[in-house]
């Protein structure tokens, strides 16, 4: 359930930020910070414990990332 929640976000934000890039920083910014809460919360487990619960949330960041810079490097590359 998770996992298709990230993946719509982040198929969400890479037709925002292909569609208005300014518009789309600030969700970006917003998924980003409930996504380091949860890593944060996470990595409050003891050992490895604590990297094995925060890891899916620091990748989940990147995905996110990187859904919203390529969408808004595909709109600058576009000749209109």
């Amino acid at each position: 359930m998770i996992v298709a929640v990230v993946i719509a976000g982040c198929v969400l934000l890479a037709v925002l930020a292909f569609l208005v890039p300014r518009l789309s920083r600030h969700p970006e910014r917003g998924t980003q910070r409930s996504l380091g809460a949860g890593a944060r919360a996470g990595g409050k487990a003891p050992g490895v414990l604590g990297r094995l619960f925060s890891k899916p949330f620091h990748s989940s960041s990147r995905a996110v990332s990187r859904s919203g810079s390529a969408g808004r490097r595909t709109r600058g590359r576009m000749p209109f």
